[in-house]
């Protein structure tokens, strides 16, 4: 049976604004990212920590953690958008060739 996880106002409140200011500032996370997905992705990411860990994180870490998910999340399948053409460039490069 799943776990059904409470929302988290305080987790909502503090991941919220840090999701929104970091979307609205890059336009590569503007095309990829769905800001509200985003915003429930990482409150059950962080639903993870108890209370006392996740206020414990410092604001700017907090936003470093966001934006290294952000970045791997837009970036994620980027290799299926690319032609058959571009994916060997790419392979040569990765190659060394």
């Amino acid at each position: 049976m799943q776990e059904v996880k409470k929302e988290n106002p305080e987790l909502i409140n503090r991941i919220k604004p840090i999701v929104e200011k970091l979307i609205t500032g890059n336009s590569l996370y503007q095309v990829k990212l769905n800001k509200d997905e985003m915003v429930k992705m990482l409150v059950d990411l962080f639903a993870s920590f108890s209370e006392e860990e996740f206020k414990a994180i410092p604001e700017n870490e907090l936003i470093r953690r966001i934006k290294k998910i952000l970045t791997l999340e837009a970036v994620s399948g980027t290799l299926n958008d690319l032609t058959p053409e571009q994916i060997a460039i790419f392979d040569e490069a990765v190659e060394g060739r």
